[in-house]
């Protein structure tokens, strides 16, 4: 595992808007460190991830005109419907070289993966999913992210598949802490076949970041 994992998710419970401030204050950070940044996310979230960048004292719309911010609802990697990894996976690629192109250190980008998936909330493709974006970390290094898992749109297995598939747990802008239950995607694709099953420290270990306060 590298150093500095730039893998990350964002597990939590309760309102959707309580982690706001923190990923706000990743994004106006990492800003400075001249990454362009993507927020994905329903209209609703996007917009109160404006306003809640706005009371940080970001200058949005000018950081949006001169192509640093992006804030988006967008769909388009659905496929009448129905989520399209490969689309995904197309669309991160192309947005990361077109960071570079445009000049930027790299691209740091955040989604709700429950909204990622679309409508039909269909997870059977999480964690196949979770596997190939971390095989696209591990050869992009220009990239940072951080996958929000939301306790209340998705299912127990869903989060348990996050914590196996990500090298680390964000916390705040400046903080993320090292996932002991990570597994390289190879391992992980092996133990999945056999079933992943329960595992009583792994839950453990799930309702404890489930009871964190996000404080930056």
């Amino acid at each position: 595992m590298e150093c500095v994992p730039r893998h990350h998710c964002l597990i939590y419970e309760g309102s959707a808007s309580r982690h706001l401030p923190v990923l706000a204050a990743a994004i106006c950070e990492t800003l400075k460190q001249r990454y362009r940044c993507l927020y994905l996310n329903s209209p609703e979230m996007v917009g109160e991830m404006h306003a809640c960048l706005e009371t940080k004292g970001l200058d949005v719309l000018a950081e949006i005109r001169r192509g640093a911010l992006i804030l988006s609802s967008g769909l388009d990697h659905l496929n009448n419907g129905l989520f399209d990894m490969d689309a995904m996976l197309r669309a991160l690629e192309k947005t990361l070289q077109q960071a570079l192109a445009d000049g930027y250190k790299g691209l740091w980008a955040s989604g709700d993966m429950t909204w990622e998936l679309g409508p039909a909330k269909d997870f059977s493709q999480l964690l196949d999913y979770e596997q190939r974006l971390e095989q696209f970390f591990q050869k992009n290094p220009a990239i940072i992210g951080v996958c929000q898992y939301h306790a209340a749109t998705m299912p127990r297995d869903a989060m348990r598949q996050a914590l196996l598939a990500h090298p680390s747990v964000f916390i705040n802008e400046s903080m993320a802490l090292l996932n002991p239950h990570y597994l390289q995607p190879q391992s992980l694709a092996s133990q999945a076949e056999n079933g992943l099953g329960a595992d009583a420290e792994l839950d453990s270990s799930l309702d404890r970041l489930l009871q964190l306060e996000f404080t930056i």
